[in-house]
C-alpha cells in the first residue's frame, strides 16, 4: 500500500508514523521518504487500518496514487 502524508516533513514524523502503523501490525514493514511526503507499507493489516490509525497520530494519509 503506497499513501501521501502531507504533514510527514522529516524523519521524526517518519518514525511516528512507522510507530503507528507498528501498533496495527508489529511485523508491518515501512518505507517512508518524507522529502516526498509518501510511505510504502507491507502489511496484513487492512487499508481501512492503517488509514485510521494515522490519522488518530495526527497523519491523516490519501491513498497515493502513483
Amino acid at each position: 500500500m503506497q499513501f501521501h502524508i502531507e504533514n510527514m516533513t522529516c524523519f521524526g514524523c517518519a518514525r511516528s508514523v512507522t510507530k503507528a502503523i507498528q501498533s496495527v501490525d508489529k511485523a508491518a514493514v515501512v518505507t517512508a521518504d518524507p522529502e516526498n511526503r509518501k510511505i510504502e507499507v507491507e502489511t496484513s493489516a487492512a487499508r481501512a487500518e492503517i488509514e485510521a490509525v494515522l490519522a488518530e497520530a495526527g497523519y491523516p494519509a490519501l491513498r497515493d496514487a502513483a
